[in-house]
């Protein structure tokens, strides 16, 4: 069985204001912003299910059928879509932020409800009981910080500008995580000391676009122009555009964000595939809550080799991305007019239509989807995607 399938916008003040309303269809209202198109039964913004008619949230649907999800994945996860998908134009640079293990959100979230700390809490870290490993696929040039960068690069990158060389010295006697504690812990005072030499020095050379986008200076000054920061304010999250790995991916690639990688988005467009969690553990670069005892206790100072995830190839119709998630799996499915691809799942799925249009049908239900446009597909269906434009579509599901 198929069904016609609705998500649920977010307004994140860091969005975009034209491309999610452009991609769905929709009409913009003016100076709103877009961030995120949420796909998913997260009891925060479930997406809304029509069945025979009638539109209920997903998460009553999957309550009431159960059976929808499979098998295999309720023995696993439990009564409860293991993923969320989702799509975000990143006009701003989000938090520097890392997730927990399952365990440490079981912990977490048990600790904070024992404490009576409500769920609406701005001062909550953990709003479930589930871990948050994710993949993005990139839908334009896409920048991000993804974990720390190799020692002797951090070594390097600090040692090129004076008033970063004492912490190039101090590196030099510590490990990354009491380094990274001591970063995230410093007075104002201090951030000053570090930061504004380079802001003074590097202005003039941002301003006339002589910064290249690989430069953690242009990051550094970026973000303080983009998320409002004052000189007289700073924030210690800056620091880590010289101690994380600056990721750039091409249209198409992806990475995968394992617990306790710390990372940031900071300009473009992708696909987001996650487990089913909203836990988010800031580390600066954010005026929300920033629990600086807990994102020490979970980051991991590991030094980190970005691995890219190649995109799809154009001669491989229907595509599965390789990532070592066991919560979700992302398959890309490209058609032409006329082309036809039968498939068959073994989990709950959802299908969106990122380009063109097609016709999409089970032995039970047919549906005619264009870009934007999303079904639920329940465990064990045989379906048929049939091109009536040129384009692909995306769907989640267990691998």
């Amino acid at each position: 069985m198929i069904y016609k399938l609705t998500g649920a916008l977010q307004h994140y003040v860091w969005g975009g204001e034209h491309y999610i309303p452009q991609l769905l269809n929709l009409a913009a209202e003016e100076n709103q912003h877009y961030a995120e198109w949420w796909l998913g039964a997260h009891t925060s913004a479930p997406s809304i299910i029509e069945v025979e008619g009638k539109h209920l949230p997903l998460t009553t649907f999957l309550q009431q059928n159960p059976t929808a999800l499979g098998e295999k994945s309720r023995e696993i996860f439990g009564e409860q879509l293991p993923y969320l998908l989702k799509i975000l134009d990143v006009a701003k640079p989000l938090s520097i932020q890392l997730h927990p293990t399952k365990q440490q959100a079981e912990i977490g979230f048990a600790e904070e409800n024992e404490k009576g700390i409500d769920l609406t809490d701005p001062k909550r870290t953990y709003k479930d009981n589930n871990h948050k490993p994710e993949m993005m696929i990139a839908l334009s040039d896409f920048w991000l910080l993804h974990g720390f960068k190799k020692k002797e690069k951090i070594f390097a990158t600090l040692a090129e500008r004076p008033s970063l060389a004492p912490l190039a010295e101090k590196l030099g006697t510590q490990d990354l995580h009491s380094f990274y504690a001591e970063v995230m812990q410093a007075e104002q005072s201090q951030l000053v000391q570090w930061l504004l030499p380079i802001i003074e020095k590097k202005r003039s050379a941002y301003g006339a676009n002589e910064l290249t986008l690989d430069n953690p200076d242009y990051w550094l000054i970026y973000s303080m122009e983009a998320m409002g920061i004052s000189p007289k304010k700073l924030d210690a999250g800056l620091l880590c555009f010289y101690l994380f790995n600056i990721v750039h991916l091409k249209k198409g690639e992806g990475i995968y964000q394992e617990a306790g990688i710390p990372h940031a988005y900071l300009w473009g467009k992708n696909i987001e595939l996650m487990a089913c969690s909203d836990n988010v553990i800031r580390g600066g670069l954010t005026p929300k809550y920033v629990d600086i005892p807990e994102l020490l206790k979970v980051v991991d100072c590991r030094e980190v080799e970005p691995q890219i995830i190649p995109a799809a190839p154009h001669d491989v119709r229907v595509f599965t991305y390789s990532t070592p998630a066991k919560d979700f799996a992302l398959q890309n499915i490209q058609y032409e007019c006329g082309e036809t691809h039968r498939l068959k799942i073994q989990s709950a799925g959802i299908f969106m239509v990122m380009k063109g249009q097609i016709n999409l049908r089970s032995e039970t239900t047919a549906l005619s989807l264009k870009q934007g446009e999303s079904a639920f597909i329940i465990s064990g269906s045989s379906y048929e995607i049939e091109g009536l434009s040129e384009g692909y579509a995306v769907v989640a599901k267990l691998p």
